[in-house]
């Protein structure tokens, strides 16, 4: 077995991203550590945001890398967006919980949000994910897919539902 690059491992969302049962959805269950660790123990938004935009800033670059790279050694049908890597299903699930007051139901309401837009991808978001290609291609679907899962998520917490 060939050795992996060490930012494949980042891109992969620790290996997450490699299961063979909807990777999207276990890479987005992956995230919840860190997201734990942003808001349980470092509890500081600067930290949350900062971590946040140097994700989205890397993403593109970190995605597009490892998806060419794992696409030149396939010599099948090369996929745009990669199902194994899921940085950026880290990223949305931390945009959509970003400025979020912490419970157990604003994590598991912003999960499932984020996972149906991620998964369902109404217009904006399909539109981006047929456009839109490479590292910025991968990021950006899923970044369209947190904001309304975030704005949804908001608009629960100030009508009292969560």
């Amino acid at each position: 077995m060939r050795s992996r690059p060490w930012y494949h491992w980042l891109a992969f969302g620790g290996g997450s991203g490699l299961s063979p049962i909807l990777p999207g959805t276990v890479g987005t269950l992956a995230a919840i550590p860190l997201y734990l660790l942003l808001t349980l123990v470092v509890q500081n938004d600067v930290v949350y945001t900062l971590v946040l935009v140097t994700m989205i800033t890397v993403g593109p670059w970190l995605c597009g890398l490892t998806a060419r790279e794992i696409q030149n050694g396939d010599s099948g049908k090369r996929a745009l967006d990669p199902p194994a890597i899921v940085w950026d299903e880290w990223v949305g699930l931390l945009l959509t919980l970003w400025l979020v007051p912490f419970s157990g139901w604003t994590l598991l309401v912003g999960f499932l949000l984020f996972r149906f837009f991620d998964m369902l991808k109404p217009w904006p978001i399909s539109w981006l994910d047929k456009q839109v290609h490479g590292g910025t291609g991968i990021m950006l679907d899923d970044i369209a897919a947190a904001i309304p899962a975030l704005i949804i998520l908001r608009l629960m917490l100030w009508a009292g539902w969560l």
